[in-house]
């Protein structure tokens, strides 16, 4: 079997145990205790490595004008994204009442003391120390910053910025090799959560899925269709020409399978080649609005699983800490969790909710990757146009 037919087995047999064997499952939640350890050792290295190669390789002055067009849009998709899916998970509510973890709200930061205190806790002192404590917001500010002054010196700093390649690709054969983990992991947390709260774990998780499927179709029909009115899309040629790559993405979790056939795609459409190549995959690293959508939803319903019903204002700061966080790891089969549960170690919440979440994420991931792969297509049609190109022009040809 692949490492997804094991992930679901994992989490049947973690079910079925838990269920049947209540005390021999609770103390089975160490499994999960060790592979969550493993996971929140990659998000340092990763999000460091993969943002100052993102930002260094970024040719932002002879892109000009399409680079901030580029940003605009990428930035108007994903804090719609990230609003709906706070807004779903604070309507439904799909972790309320479980309670799983005992964890009550007072660990919970609900708001910075002071307004100072907010506006200085981005930035960090030392890197080495938000490394340790896994501050993600920090890691953020400093590889952002430290990314911008490689791209200043340029070939002076080429070798800093191929170590800084050469890390990314350690850490994602890392992350893979942690997936092989998962089973074990998904196994324990799954069991020892329903052995010790019963099977009202499996309504929420039930709730969850549902959720995530009902906000990722308001989001399409309403931001990304409001998008192609706007630009006037050509929807029938579009559609057809997006559905290979969408379905790739689907299917395998991964928008980077299918860049190539979505690159090709988009110069079918009538998009000049200097455009698709650079929006499409800078799309895959700052315009992933399915997976901003989940991580949001999926933000709020860990830490109602956890006993927590964060305020408005806490959901307005985990917006805008994963507005910048969301950023940091490109199109790698879920990823997201990585962003999670540094998200989560941010705001005190506990990490268990990540393991729940494990057991049926490749349900959820491959809905948010395809979503992913169409925001990408839009967003690049939505560049091309705004640069002048005609569209409508080249559905004649179709």
């Amino acid at each position: 079997m692949n490492l997804t037919a094991w992930i679901f087995a994992a989490l049947a047999a973690g079910l079925g145990f838990g269920l049947l064997f209540p005390s021999a499952a609770t103390p089975l939640g160490v499994l999960g205790d060790i592979f969550l350890r493993l996971i929140t050792s990659i998000i340092a290295p990763l999000m460091f490595a993969s943002l100052v190669v993102g930002v260094a390789r970024s040719d932002m002055k002879s892109m000009g004008r399409i680079g901030v067009k580029a940003f605009v849009v990428f930035q108007v998709l994903t804090t719609f994204a990230l609003v709906i899916g706070a807004a779903a998970g604070m309507l439904f509510e799909p972790g309320a009442g479980v309670n799983t973890f005992g964890a009550n709200a007072a660990g919970v930061p609900q708001s910075a003391a002071t307004l100072a205190d907010f506006l200085k806790s981005p930035f960090p002192t030392s890197i080495i120390d938000a490394m340790a404590r896994g501050d993600v917001l920090q890691i953020v500010v400093f590889a952002l910053l430290f990314g911008f002054a490689c791209a200043a010196i340029g070939a002076a700093a080429e070798p800093v910025v191929r170590i800084c390649e050469s890390l990314a690709e350690v850490m994602f054969r890392y992350t893979h090799y942690v997936m092989y983990a998962a089973p074990l992991g998904i196994f324990g947390a799954v069991a020892s959560s329903v052995g010790s709260k019963g099977p009202s774990v499996l309504f929420s998780l039930g709730a969850l899925i549902l959720t995530l499927y009902a906000a990722l179709i308001v989001f399409v029909l309403l931001v990304l269709g409001l998008l192609a009115q706007i630009i006037r899309l050509p929807l029938r040629r579009f559609f057809v020409l997006v559905r290979e790559p969408f379905m790739i993405a689907f299917s395998t979790t991964s928008s980077n399978v299918a860049l190539a056939l979505a690159l090709e795609n988009m110069e079918k459409f009538g998009i000049p080649r200097h455009i698709a190549a650079f929006a499409l995959p800078a799309s895959m690293s700052f315009n992933t609005t399915g997976s901003c959508l989940f991580l949001s939803l999926a933000a709020v319903f860990c830490a109602q699983v956890a006993g927590v019903t964060p305020s408005l204002g806490t959901v307005v700061l985990m917006v805008l800490t994963l507005m910048l966080t969301s950023k940091g790891i490109g199109a790698v089969p879920r990823g997201s969790l990585v962003i999670l549960a540094g998200t989560l170690t941010s705001f005190g919440l506990p990490l268990e909710g990540v393991a729940l979440i494990l057991g049926v994420d490749q349900l959820m991931d491959m809905a948010r990757t395809g979503v992913n792969m169409l925001g990408h297509c839009l967003a690049t049609a939505a560049i091309a146009r705004w640069e002048g190109v005609d569209l409508k022009a080249t559905e004649a040809g179709s």
